[in-house]
């Protein structure tokens, strides 16, 4: 390696899995699941979200440093997600899932904790995820890790829009 993420693209990527860009990128390894892996990156995000917010222990997490946990991980994950994308020689490769986690994360942001909430959550952000209404398509376009990582964020946003129209106009009872 020449320096940080100048390694030649010729390297197979399982032996590059365990570089710590390839190991955030790729969410340490969940990427790599089929069908979907966009989908397990998103529901790990979920499920380690509700770990935090467990009733039976102290939250790690308050609401404000989970703002600025989706704040870093979108931050770290332009940069890795920027060089994994140059080494595998591909725009926006399906394995680099940090994006989702990033985006997911966004969406649960001030979510009170019950699972019907989470779980709408998740529907939403996968929903604009996947079909990506604009301006979500033009940020997709943006060069790098920045194209990889604002189109997520950008979902990630809208489900937090309507979450919290839900949750202040209709809440669970």
């Amino acid at each position: 390696m020449t320096s940080a993420g100048t390694e030649s693209a010729d390297l197979p990527r399982r032996s590059k899995w365990w570089h710590p860009e390839w190991l955030i990128s790729t969410w340490l390894g969940v990427g790599y699941l089929r069908p979907g892996p966009g989908t397990y990156a998103s529901a790990t995000a979920v499920l380690l979200w509700l770990w935090n917010w467990n009733g039976s222990r102290p939250k790690l997490l308050t609401d404000g440093w989970f703002i600025l946990l989706s704040i870093a991980c979108t931050t770290v994950g332009v940069v890795t997600s920027s060089i994994v994308a140059r080494q595998s020689g591909q725009r926006d490769p399906n394995f680099i899932v940090i994006d989702e986690v990033a985006g997911q994360w966004i969406a649960l942001i001030a979510i009170p904790v019950r699972w019907q909430y989470a779980l709408a959550s998740f529907i939403l952000f996968r929903g604009f995820d996947i079909f990506k209404p604009a301006p979500l398509r033009l940020l997709e376009k943006l060069p790098g890790g920045w194209g990889i990582m604002l189109d997520d964020v950008g979902a990630g946003l809208y489900a937090l829009a309507l979450m919290q129209l839900w949750i202040h106009l209709a809440p669970l009872r």
